[in-house]
């Protein structure tokens, strides 16, 4: 039974994620940003017998301590992971910083992931080629990166965080891909679509697919065989797609490695992979 975490998966797409996970036979770890709410939805989930297991996993992205407990619950849950699906994302309507001093749209839909990934490698380099799936946006597009707004946010708006966290995600893709190169681990990242979620209407108001036909491209590429070896790639609609020409800047991904590195070295003691 592989064994499978989706971030963000209390509702819209990570919620339909799981499911179609779990009809597949797959432990899914469900994380939600409280105990409660992921305790629950766990048990709920279980009790529809599709065959698969769900486990709960809690921790609030915006808090870098929690991830670093979120990814001990992790560890905790067995000695591999098979795929890791960063799903979570916020749209903020106000400008804030976390307590960590991180611009509060950054820290959750990039930052936090980096590192919940960085501490999960072991877990995934156990697993026989195991995979990464980034949860990005077609809003990529407008994004633009300027790595002193991961501090102090400038002209701040709430698209313009939003489609520049999701720029991150595939300028994050890219560098990733490179140090996991020699590696059997592959990662690759999405848009799912324009998907009528709790995001959506935060941020856009009413509309939007059902999350059923969301959750499609996360879970072709956790499972697919036919992207076992594809990497730092970037798919709609399951269909490998050319991002915007900023998010293949090489020069870019590197520079936003090396950034998120740097913030969050208080949290990465010990943890390998940092060039």
């Amino acid at each position: 039974m592989p064994q499978i975490m989706v971030t963000g998966a209390t509702d819209g797409i990570g919620l339909e994620t799981a499911r179609q996970l779990l009809a597949t036979k797959a432990e899914v770890l469900v994380h939600g940003r409280s105990e409660t709410r992921a305790t629950s939805l766990s048990t709920a989930l279980n009790e529809d017998r599709h065959g698969g297991r769900a486990i709960p996993v809690w921790g609030d992205l915006s808090r870098m301590s929690e991830v670093v407990a979120l990814a001990s619950q992790v560890r905790a849950a067995g000695p591999e992971l098979n795929c890791l699906i960063t799903n979570a994302g916020v749209y903020e309507r106000t400008s804030a910083l976390t307590v960590d001093g991180f611009e509060r749209t950054m820290a959750i839909n990039h930052l936090a992931h980096h590192l919940l990934t960085r501490l999960l490698l072991p877990l995934l380099q156990a697993a026989p080629h195991a995979r990464i799936v980034v949860v990005s946006s077609g809003t990529h597009h407008s994004g633009r990166l300027d790595l002193t707004d991961f501090t102090q946010p400038k002209n701040w708006s709430a698209y313009g965080a939003y489609s520049n966290s999701k720029l991150a995600n595939l300028l994050w893709t890219r560098a990733l891909a490179k140090r996991l190169a020699r590696t059997d681990i592959t990662v690759n990242a999405l848009h799912p679509g324009v998907i009528g979620t709790k995001l959506l209407r935060a941020g856009f108001g009413n509309g939007g697919g059902l999350p059923l036909s969301g959750a499609r491209t996360s879970v072709y590429l956790a499972l697919d065989p036919a992207v076992a070896k594809v990497s730092g790639r970037y798919f709609v609609d399951c269909r490998d797609t050319k991002p915007a020409q900023n998010a293949m800047d090489e020069r870019a991904a590197e520079s936003l490695w090396a950034e998120s590195e740097r913030l969050l070295k208080p949290f990465l003691a010990g943890e390998g992979l940092a060039a």
